[in-house]
């Protein structure tokens, strides 16, 4: 198939896309391209599982108390890279969702790379080991290392055209297809974030992470 009819290479959804809740932005996620532009080439990931965090409401998020320099970019506009690092080791890619003042985003968990394999190959083998294509964005630390995300992109807008990180939506996943339950390492922040199914996969894909209470 030519490059130029790719799925990943339309447009980026408007602004109101990003400027929902972090429900349903996490749901559209699912099966939608994350592109990422380098001056090594482009690596893009389908998007096969997210976790959706919702501000003030949800002890598990960053932003439940309140804002800070860390997570000011989840208090922005909608459709920005909110990017840190997990225990201080390993970059953990979100993009923000709803508008301005609400803290609402959404994690990228896992996916798989559709192009530009080898580049990604690369940079996970340089991080350790790496047995299948299958591994390459399986997880959200062995994504944002395939796919070159760093903390220093925290505030990145990805639905400007021209980003060097840009979503663009893909087919549809229709709901039978979409599992839920609930978020990955969450158990700290007591019982009710620890059970809300804000965690969404695509079911039966081989790219989603194992998952771990």
């Amino acid at each position: 198939m030519p490059r130029d009819v790719e799925p990943w290479n339309a447009d980026t959804p408007p602004r109101a896309w990003f400027r929902r809740g972090a429900l349903e932005v996490a749901r559209d996620l699912l099966g939608s391209y994350l592109v990422r532009t380098a001056p090594e080439g482009v690596v893009v990931v389908r998007i096969t599982e997210v976790e959706a965090y919702r501000g003030s409401e949800d002890p598990a998020s960053h932003a439940y108390r309140g804002q800070t320099a860390r997570n000011a970019t989840m208090f922005g506009d909608g459709g920005h890279l909110y990017v840190y690092r997990h225990l201080g080791l390993h970059a953990c890619a979100n993009v923000a969702a709803d508008v301005e003042g609400v803290g609402h985003g959404v994690l990228l968990r896992a996916g798989e790379v559709v192009e530009g394999h080898d580049l990604a190959r690369r940079r996970r083998t340089a991080r350790g080991v790496c047995r299948t294509d299958r591994d390459l964005a399986r997880g959200p630390a062995r994504l944002t290392v395939a796919a070159a995300i760093t903390p220093e992109m925290d505030g990145t807008d990805v639905g400007s055209p021209g980003s060097a990180v840009v979503v663009v939506p893909g087919e549809p996943v229709p709901e039978a297809s979409v599992s839920r339950g609930p978020r990955v390492g969450v158990a700290g922040s007591g019982d009710l974030g620890a059970a809300l199914p804000y965690r969404l996969w695509i079911a039966g894909d081989p790219h989603v992470s194992a998952f771990r209470a």
